[in-house]
């Protein structure tokens, strides 16, 4: 059976000069990256007689640059479209040269709309007939969930055969995510302006896409059509532009036919992520209509960051091929702030920050996954997203990974290759042989394993509280790192499954995920494309939300006591209005669990309660106690200063009975606690580290057994140790 998923790759012997005064070690070589050969899955699948009809409509095909893609637009209402077509040759300007698309209901596209396409010159590219182009942009709008519509456009050469689009829900809807579908990847020979090299280049093209639409299929059909859309965690496509032969940007055109061919695609629109294989070439943001683009991240050839809703799921796709952490932060800072209503946070990147496989124990990518979780952490990502590895992973719950030291990005290349090395006749494998061990006489080594246990973030896993196969309300992030969907490369397992992770797995077959959103649930099955065998365990994600019916009920009715606020004693009050501004957060806190809500409801209730009991028989001419009327509490002033898991107060001492100190993690000191004390002194303890603590404080005078409190300090942060 491996025979059938494996070719072994014709690699040179890796030549190292040897010098007299500089002896290095001479490693062999890594094993072959694997392959799947398209024939091979279609006679596997039961699919050969389309693989033979794909082989004789690619001949064709492979010269058209026309095919459209689809992309989510800013929310479910709106679709995006990306086509190409040829650059007009008269000067006429009119608007009738512009392309157009149309879309419409139903098969006779009743109230269809036209839509003139925004077109951007395709630069430095020209196909083998000296023939230029445009790329043309279209957003469509105003579409309705579960309806059927056709769409046409203009492809240079008329309008095309209308193509059927589905709207699906937003309540509950179901996305596939896929990894690397790096089209042109299975083509062994470099870039060079040969006939051999194009030759390759296209035979590895038709392999590789006719796999892409078969995982594309797969997914369908284990969702009866049910796809809302997919997200692609980058390279879709091999060759860029600086090994292209004469770092000819069109010489990449065929790959991007190749990844657009499947008819899927026609009707199923994918989030795109830039990968490594993307970011040097324009012609990724030519094919590619993405929404809510950002400037910020942008690595000035491809763009940046963007964002999109999708009923109560926030996604946010970056760019971090630019490695401009600060720009990544703020666009996430800005897009959850403007999205708060998104119940779910998903981000996709390309690098596998947590994955399993041969780039994730580098330290470019181990360095990045420290700069990026605690921005990941800090804005309640729910999880992210990666590629880049070519092999399936899953993380635990991830809370506060902390960096050891720091490394150059290319510190153990040469202890990777030696732990890496095959021998002298490398055969393809799945897990790397791990060659280096743990008795090694080698500094270099120990330096080494040292490291490889410093990013094993074993202190990063979450106590999560599980339910069968889901973790209930956890605060950390899950990572994901999908394998290949095309099978045009693989790369092996590392040899030490590193602590942090649930699940891996690698097999050198085409695989895929499907997950289910619902409003309280994010659920995620894995499968292998060649027979829709499940990977790995169902894991889900669940958001214990209480029925706030009830609260929001209790409430409303308390509002209008608000508006008689002098018709009670103040230490009443006051204690209501606690109560009652407590349970406002609870209600539009979208991660309440049942037993905050039924505690809120409790609080609330209670302190109406007693408020009642002390309402005054003059609620018009009321006055406060003589006592309190006198009393001038004056405002508190504090420092902090952080220490490991634990925050020190230190406040102004000042003539007062006592102090309160309020304490969040967050600055809107939602779910924030509270602590009394006379002392000027006081540690919070017990806090996450890594996490920002914001604190104010408070003082009070004791007046006859009640306690007067001044007004609040302002705000101070400070980040844990």
């Amino acid at each position: 059976m491996r025979s059938n998923w494996r070719k072994q790759m014709m690699i040179s012997a890796l030549a190292l000069t040897l010098s007299a005064t500089n002896v290095a070690p001479v490693f062999a070589s890594a094993a072959p990256d694997g392959k799947t050969n398209a024939a091979d899955i279609a006679q596997t699948m039961g699919t050969t007689a389309q693989w033979n009809r794909w082989e004789k409509e690619w001949e064709t095909l492979k010269n058209d640059w026309t095919q459209i893609s689809l992309s989510p637009g800013s929310n479910a209402t709106e679709l995006n479209f990306a086509w190409y077509t040829p650059k007009q040759t008269n000067d006429d300007h009119s608007n009738a040269n512009v392309p157009k698309l149309i879309i419409g209901e139903g098969h006779n596209m009743k109230n269809a709309k036209v839509y003139e396409a925004e077109q951007t010159a395709v630069k430095d590219e020209q196909d083998n007939n000296g023939e230029t182009y445009n790329s043309n942009k279209v957003t469509a709008t105003g579409l309705k969930e579960n309806k059927t519509y056709y769409y046409s456009y203009d492809n240079g050469n008329g309008y095309t055969k209308p193509a059927e689009y589905t709207t699906k829900s937003t309540n509950n809807f179901s996305f596939a995510f896929v990894g690397d579908p790096q089209i042109g990847s299975s083509n062994e020979l470099k870039g060079k302006d040969t006939k051999e090299f194009y030759d390759a280049q296209s035979n590895a093209v038709k392999s590789d896409a006719f796999n892409w639409s078969s995982t594309l299929n797969a997914a369908l059909e284990k969702t009866d059509d049910q796809l809302s859309f997919v997200v692609s965690a980058g390279d879709q496509i091999q060759t860029t532009k600086k090994k292209l032969p004469n770092k000819d940007a069109s010489k990449s055109e065929i790959e991007y036919t190749g990844y657009l061919s499947p008819e899927a695609l026609k009707s199923l629109p994918v989030a795109t992520t830039v990968g490594n294989h993307d970011a040097d070439n324009a012609n990724y943001t030519y094919h590619f209509n993405r929404t809510n683009a950002s400037e910020l991240g942008s690595n000035k050839v491809v763009g940046g960051d963007y964002y999109f809703k999708y009923g109560n799921a926030l996604f946010i796709m970056l760019n971090t091929q630019d490695t401009n952490v600060a720009e990544h932060k703020q666009f996430i800072e800005q897009t959850v702030a403007a999205n708060k209503d998104c119940k779910w946070r998903i981000v996709t990147l390309h690098q596998d920050i947590y994955g399993s496989a041969e780039h994730s124990n580098e330290p470019e990518i181990t360095n990045l996954r420290y700069q990026l979780t605690p921005i990941f952490e800090q804005n309640d990502i729910d999880a992210v997203l990666t590629g880049h590895d070519h092999a399936y992973s899953r993380s635990k719950m991830l809370l506060g990974g902390t960096k050891a030291n720091d490394y150059t990005d290319d510190e153990f290349d040469a202890e990777l290759e030696k732990d890496m090395d095959a021998g002298e006749n490398p055969t393809t494998k799945t897990v790397a042989p791990g060659n280096i061990k743990n008795d090694s006489t080698d500094e270099k080594d120990q330096k080494y394993l040292a490291y490889l246990k410093s990013i094993m973030d074993e202190k990063a896993i979450e106590t999560v509280k599980k339910q069968g196969s889901s973790v209930i309300n956890p605060e950390g992030v899950l990572y994901m790192t999908a394998g290949s969907s095309s099978g045009s490369k693989y790369y092996d397992l590392v040899p030490r499954q590193q602590t942090y992770i649930a699940h891996r797995w690698q097999e050198d077959v085409p695989t895929y995920s499907v997950v289910d959103v619902t409003e309280n649930s994010l659920t995620i099955n894995t499968y292998r494309t060649d027979n829709d065998e499940k990977i790995d365990e169902t894991f889900s994600i669940t958001k214990s939300k209480g029925d706030t019916t009830s609260l929001n009920a209790e409430i409303k009715a308390s509002e209008s006591i608000v508006k008689q606020k002098d018709a009670y004693t103040t230490e009443s009050y006051r204690v209501f209005e606690q109560a009652l501004t407590g349970a406002k957060e609870v209600a539009a806190d979208k991660k309440a669990t049942k037993d905050e809500v039924e505690n809120a409801l409790k609080v609330l209730t209670n302190a109406k309660a007693g408020l009642e009991k002390k309402a005054t028989t003059k609620p018009a001419t009321v006055k406060k106690p003589t006592a309190e009327k006198k009393v001038v509490v004056a405002k508190a002033s504090a420092k902090l200063k952080a220490g490991k898991k634990k925050v020190t107060v230190k406040i102004k001492k000042a003539s007062v009975s006592g102090y309160q100190i309020k304490y969040a993690s967050n600055k809107n000191f939602k779910k924030a606690k509270t602590r009394n004390t006379r002392k000027t002194i006081y540690t919070i303890k017990s806090l996450r580290s890594k996490k920002k603590c914001y604190v104010k404080v408070r003082a009070y005078k004791v007046i006859k057994g009640k306690k007067i409190y001044g007004s609040y300090s302002k705000v101070l942060k400070v980040t844990v140790k």
